[in-house]
């Protein structure tokens, strides 16, 4: 019979240290000297909704420090900018520091290359060897759309696991490379806050949503899943069916405790998908493609400049 997957929904506005302790006891970090944490950078500087919460992130390793030897914080460069400022700017750096915890920049880490045989398209990926090494891996996302995408959540949040600025080079694999990363790195813990989401064409230039809920789980599949149910979207049109299929994780088996997602249900907003947004997801069925694109950052703001006439407003790339 097919294990049960648990996710607990909470309405968290103010103080969310008992969600955060409860979360931390349901995934059993006890014995665990080196955990390894993964916010979700994805804008150099702190937007609610947009960028992991320095103020949560402090709590959560003030909380693993009673009994964890280290607690380490990892982020990669993104295309556009190093981590470290990201870390800087956001707050992240400062509070982890001031909870006991680490930083570190994957793109400077040692680099290891993790094969899989026999495996089609994605044969290989070079990831960071210090969080290869830990003893847990906790995933901290946030709830947003994804204009590529439709989604994005804890899978998407692990690809900036891959140490590489170009990353987005892996773009026609993304499916994939996802469930590679769900396996290989098997976080412990998801703690989703969702307490400001994205709507629209995210998952750093869409519309907040205010919701004061926080989604945790053992399994970061089955919180994605909840996740976008709880948007009012349907995850079997997203790449978390794919996932699932692989992984044979059946809806049934995920079991929802605490708030229900009938009660907290708000229909998100689904990305606009319009010219530039088509033509950027095509760029990304091809390899050579999304290489000559991406191959300059001059070229990607030329292509940003165009949309942004076209738009008349921002566009994302990522």
């Amino acid at each position: 019979m097919p294990q049960q997957k648990t996710v607990k929904i909470y309405r968290a506005q103010q103080d969310i240290t008992k969600i955060l302790k409860e979360a931390v006891k349901d995934a059993n970090l006890q014995g665990k000297k080196r955990i390894f944490i993964k916010p979700n950078l994805s804008h150099p500087e702190y937007l609610p909704g947009v960028v992991t919460s320095p103020e949560l992130t402090f709590e959560l390793i003030s909380l693993l420090r009673n009994h964890a030897e280290e607690v380490i914080v990892g982020e990669s460069d993104g295309f556009n900018y190093p981590c470290r400022t990201a870390f800087k700017k956001t707050g992240m750096e400062d509070a982890v520091k001031k909870a006991g915890g680490t930083i570190i920049n994957l793109s400077e880490d040692k680099i290891v290359k993790v094969k899989f045989p026999n495996a089609r398209p994605l044969k290989q990926l070079y990831l960071a060897k210090t969080m290869l090494d830990a003893d847990a891996v906790i995933d901290l996302p946030l709830m947003k759309t994804h204009e590529f995408m439709m989604y994005s959540g804890a899978l998407k949040n692990l690809f900036g696991c891959v140490p590489s600025n170009r990353r987005i080079y892996l773009h026609p694999y993304l499916p994939e490379v996802f469930l590679r990363l769900y396996q290989l790195f098997k976080p412990q813990l998801t703690i989703m806050d969702a307490r400001v989401g994205i709507e629209g064409n995210g998952p750093t230039k869409g519309k907040p949503v205010k919701l004061d809920l926080i989604l945790t789980g053992t399994d970061a599949l089955a919180v994605d899943i909840v996740s976008v149910q709880v948007m009012g979207l349907n995850w079997k049109d997203t790449y978390l069916n794919y996932i699932a299929q692989k992984t044979h994780l059946k809806e049934k088996t995920i079991k929802v405790e605490g708030l229900q997602v009938a009660e907290v249900m708000h229909r998100f907003e689904p990305p606009r998908i319009d010219l530039p947004v088509k033509a950027q997801m095509e760029i990304y069925k091809h390899e050579f493609l999304t290489k000559i694109f991406f191959c300059s950052l001059d070229v990607v703001k030329l292509f940003q400049k165009v949309t942004t006439t076209y738009r008349g407003e921002e566009v994302e790339i990522g």
